[in-house]
């Protein structure tokens, strides 16, 4: 059976003993640390940070980060299987911690959407995303909920692969601040009072969209 059909058991609005996974998708490594690659690793810091939580656990091939937000039980989780492999990952949490899979949030870079956008879907493809492929063919599935951090496609002629490996420009991460702030916002609506609320509020009016993806 697969995952996604294994823990759809309970609606987003379920008691406070439920546990919200919030995953932020990267590399490991000092050499990958401030890729555009690694927003969702750098997302999930900032969220941890601000609810005063630390990553101090392994688990299930991820670094977790858990405790309790508004009376909710949380864990924030950065697989360290390397980006092409996050779905071993994000697998292995659901089970270890029956997880439902509507309690499940990805985040992760966009090559799609401008830098400094944010977008929240309920579920959808990989975008061309190694790591949400891998998540979607661990789970059996593409319904689950996503953040997309838009990083903006590269420059000219640039190969893809080779600009999601490049650290922010300059310009860029004096943006990334505020960018990583109104991440951190949206998962707290999305912990609180699920996906399609969240949409609502984050998905319109920001700074540099110009899409309607």
């Amino acid at each position: 059976m697969h995952l996604l059909n294994r823990f759809r058991t309970v609606a987003p609005e379920a008691a406070n003993d439920e546990v919200t996974l919030i995953v932020g998708l990267g590399n490991p490594g000092r050499e990958y640390a401030s890729n555009r690659h690694n927003v969702g690793f750098l997302t999930a810091d900032r969220w941890a940070a601000a609810h005063t939580i630390a990553f101090n656990k392994v688990q299930q091939h991820a670094i977790i980060a858990p405790g309790r937000v508004d009376d909710r039980r949380v864990i924030a989780a950065k697989p360290q299987t390397y980006m092409n492999e996050s779905g071993r990952a994000v697998g292995a949490l659901l089970r270890f911690y029956k997880v439902p899979v509507e309690r499940l949030l990805v985040i992760f870079d966009d090559l799609d959407l401008p830098f400094g956008t944010i977008r929240l879907r309920a579920e959808g493809g990989a975008g061309g995303h190694n790591g949400m492929r891998s998540i979607m063919q661990h789970l059996g599935g593409n319904q689950f909920a996503r953040l997309r951090i838009g990083i903006g496609r590269p420059p000219g002629r640039m190969d893809p692969a080779a600009f999601v490996l490049q650290d922010f420009s300059r310009a860029e991460a004096a943006e990334l601040d505020s960018l990583l702030d109104r991440a951190v916002q949206a998962i707290d609506v999305f912990t609180k009072e699920g996906i399609t609320i969240a949409m609502n509020q984050f998905n319109a009016n920001q700074p540099g969209d110009r899409t309607t993806l």
